[in-house]
């Protein structure tokens, strides 16, 4: 017979990458147009996670909301006993977590990741500075979220991986400057299409090394 901690057994981590190096806050980064970027905040929460085979559900995580920072270390725990061939994701919170009001742990509003006046989680928080930004300081603020149609930003993500193997999902920072237009859009700070456009795009760019 397992024990709950030999079945929870393997590790899957997430971490923001720029091109082939780890993403490093606070440093300068060269675009491909040229033009620079600097990361001061990047945060997002990563919830529901589920492992597929063949597709079909074979274990789903219980209260799975997780808040990936990218100045952390940032690993979950999956089980190792059971067959599967995809993970799958949502890229922020839920609508019905939402309407639950702040909660405790990883979706704690101290974490900084809650609109007290929207009532509501804020899926992904990017911000820094960048030439290509006509704004006091240089600076862009993307914050990513809602959970009421028309503006539900929440994604699914689904991504293939090898069983038994070490699963590392990253997010490339680099391609996603390389989607966002600085120079005609730096600041997203509430629900609007706008925000959805950028969540879907991102979210696309999620990927298993």
């Amino acid at each position: 017979m397992f024990s709950v901690s030999s079945l929870f057994s393997q590790t899957v981590t997430v971490n923001p990458v720029f091109g082939n190096s780890n993403l490093q806050l606070d440093h300068w980064y060269k675009l491909k147009s040229g033009d620079s970027v600097k990361i001061e905040t990047l945060s997002f929460y990563i919830s529901g996670i589920e492992l597929l085979n063949n597709g079909t559900s074979v274990w789903k995580e219980k209260n799975s909301f997780h808040l990936i920072e990218a100045s952390q270390s940032n690993a979950i725990k999956i089980p190792s006993g059971i067959k599967y061939d995809h993970i799958k994701f949502n890229l922020g919170i839920d609508s019905i977590t939402n309407v639950s009001g702040a909660m405790g742990g990883d979706l704690d509003p101290t974490k900084g990741m809650y609109w007290t006046w929207q009532s509501g989680y804020i899926n992904l928080k990017l911000e820094g500075k960048s030439n290509l930004c006509a704004t006091k300081k240089n600076e862009f603020q993307f914050h990513l979220g809602g959970y009421q149609n028309p503006f539900n930003s929440l994604q699914t993500i689904e991504l293939s991986v090898k069983e038994n193997q070490r699963i590392k999902i990253v997010l490339d920072m680099e391609k996603v400057f390389a989607q966002l237009n600085l120079s005609k859009q730096n600041h997203v700070m509430m629900p609007c299409k706008e925000a959805m456009i950028a969540a879907k795009n991102i979210a696309k760019l999620f990927s298993v090394q």
